[in-house]
Order: C-alpha cells, then sequence, then structure tokens
C-alpha cells in the first residue's frame, strides 16, 4: 500500500516561506474550530497551555524544519509528536499544523492510534492475555508451577490484581510470575507485535518520496469501524504524526521527533478525566504506563527538540537528570 502514486513538483518558495513563519505568532488568535488530524476515538480540547506550547515549540521546529526540507527533493519532511497518553500530543499536533499551515506552509495530521493490528476494544485485553501467558510460562520455567500456586494466580487474576507486586512479599514464588509476565509484556508494547510500524514508516516513505495522494487508515473503537480514506497531499510540505511510538526505532522516515514529556502519574489522571474504563487504578494499568514511560526514556535522545510538562523547552542531559 502506498507504493503507487503520483509525485508532485517541489514548493520552489517553501523555505522562504519558512523564513517568514514566526512572524505569525505575533498577535496570533487561535480559533475554536481548527483541524485536528484523524485521531481515533476521543475528542480533543485545545487550552491555553497547549496554545503556550505550541508557540514556544513553533521557532525552534521552524529552524529544524528549514534544513530537513531544504535536504528533500521534494521539500517536505515528517514530523513526530510524541509522548504519554495525556500530555497533549494531538492537541499540540493540532496547533502546529494549524500555525504551519497560517504561515502558507501545507501540514497535515496523523495519528499513530490508527495502526495497531487489533481494533482498541480488543487491544487492553490482548495485552493482559500476553502478560498472563509470559506469566504462567514463568512460573513453569521457574519450577514453581503447582496445583496450589496456579489456584492463587487463578484467585488473583479474577480479581484483576494478578500484576500487583506486592504479592511477592507474602509469596515469593510469585516473582517468577511477575517477572516473566513484565517481560513479555515490555515485548510486545510498542513493537511490531503491536503495531503496523511497517505501514506506518511507508505512509512517511511516499509523503517525502512526493507521493500526491496517501490512502490512511482510519479505525472507531468498535469491529465494523475500520475503512481507508485517500488524501490529497499535493498541497502539504509537512507530514506531523502525533503517537505515543512516534519515536520508535521501528521507524526509519521521522525527521523531526518532537518529545512531550510527562510521568505515569500524569498519564493515568488523564485516562481517568476520559473514562475509557473501570481499570483505570489497576495494577496492570499502571505496569503498562510505566512500561511505555521507560520506552519513551529510553528513545528519547533522538528528539529534536523536548518540551516538559510546565512548558519548558530542555536539553536531552536536562532531560535525563529530571527523570
Amino acid at each position: 500500500m502506498n507504493t503507487q502514486y503520483s509525485r508532485v513538483l517541489p514548493v520552489n518558495d517553501a523555505l522562504e516561506k519558512l523564513d517568514n513563519a514566526n512572524n505569525i505568532l505575533t498577535d496570533l488568535n487561535i480559533p475554536d474550530d481548527i483541524p485536528h488530524g484523524d485521531m481515533p476515538g476521543d475528542k480533543i480540547e485545545i487550552g491555553e497551555s497547549h496554545i503556550e506550547k505550541a508557540k514556544t515549540i513553533f521557532p525552534i521546529l521552524i529552524k529544524e524544519l528549514k534544513e530537513k526540507m531544504s535536504a528533500n527533493a521534494y521539500n517536505r519532511a515528517v514530523v513526530a509528536v510524541c509522548g504519554g497518553s495525556g500530555v497533549g500530543k494531538s492537541e499540540i499536533a493540532s496547533l502546529l499544523s494549524y500555525l504551519l499551515e497560517k504561515a502558507g506552509i501545507g501540514s497535515y495530521t496523523m495519528s499513530g492510534d490508527n495502526y495497531p493490528h487489533r481494533i482498541p476494544m480488543y487491544n487492553d485485553a490482548e495485552r493482559l492475555h500476553v502478560f498472563r501467558e509470559s506469566g504462567i510460562r514463568g512460573m513453569v520455567d521457574s519450577g514453581v508451577m503447582t496445583p496450589e500456586n496456579f489456584a492463587k494466580v487463578k484467585e488473583w487474576q479474577i480479581a484483576e490484581d494478578d500484576a500487583n507486586k506486592a504479592h511477592v512479599e507474602t509469596d515469593s514464588w510469585f516473582k517468577a510470575y511477575i517477572e516473566a509476565g513484565e517481560k513479555g509484556l515490555d515485548n510486545y508494547l510498542g513493537t511490531p507485535n503491536e503495531t503496523d510500524f511497517e505501514e506506518v514508516d511507508q505512509i512517511m516513505k511516499a509523503f517525502k518520496d512526493g507521493a500526491d495522494k496517501l490512502w490512511l487508515k482510519r479505525m472507531g473503537r468498535d469491529e465494523a469501524s475500520l475503512w481507508y480514506d485517500e488524501v490529497d497531499m499535493s498541497a502539504k510540505q509537512v507530514l506531523i504524526v502525533e503517537w505515543t511510538h512516534g519515536n520508535s526505532d521501528y521507524m526509519t522516515q521521522v525527521d523531526i521527533p518532537v518529545l512531550l514529556n510527562s510521568t505515569p502519574q500524569e498519564t493515568l489522571e488523564h485516562r481517568r478525566s476520559r473514562n475509557r474504563d473501570g481499570k483505570l487504578d489497576s495494577p496492570f494499568t499502571m505496569m503498562v504506563l510505566e512500561l511505555e514511560q521507560n520506552k519513551l526514556v529510553n528513545q528519547a535522545h533522538k528528539a529534536k527538540i523536548i518540551i516538559t510538562k510546565a512548558g519548558e523547552i530542555i536539553s536531552y542531559d536536562e532531560f535525563k537528570k529530571l527523570m
């Protein structure tokens, strides 16, 4: 998919427009109805903090774009806005795209959340299955699989408490289940086992190769909501991908990763505000958030721009000290 396409002509004045792009920040007024990209499911709400962060990021982004776009035959570049859930990826990506458009630089925002192998309503269940299957195998490999121990694990599973590390304090054998389950989950989250990184990478590659149109996946939260739209890219110079895994090592075509820093606690608060399910405080949810946070931290050295929750631009060395 997205391997057969016609190519656009280079935009000769794109770099000149970049030189003047920061002028739009003077007396800037952001309307309520700016385009919001193609994020599935949730609605986004842009607040003053998002606007201030976008305005802080924008001048640095323009500098990075000038370098990357001038090196591309079609004066195009790909930006990834990444970070944990609740840090404002969708809002800030939409704002950056809007600012670029205001400066005369065509931009489109796409969401990586449209590209898991499973639809959202099954995603959490699959993650839990991976954790539990890995945990049970770990018990067997460690020689602690007995009818008595399995009965306890089964009891904790039914209570949705089998990712609770506190059980190790009273049942030391449970360490084998927890460690193996966490390792199996870590090898699943944010990998090609969970997400079609190859398809996302091909979209970005085609965009930078001058594709005039792209087929982009759309996904709702139920099994009857999955389709593709053909999107006109002929007037776009920047593709913004907003996604937790936007800085992943599994993608090769991102030019400018922008990391919005957050903590697992901040992510949890955002999940509470969305009220997606009744298991927000479960040990398993916290394990997922912590593993995702670790991946973001491990990939942060590649980010061209890092901004804190408070809206401060920091270096990677400052990020390491903060974390």
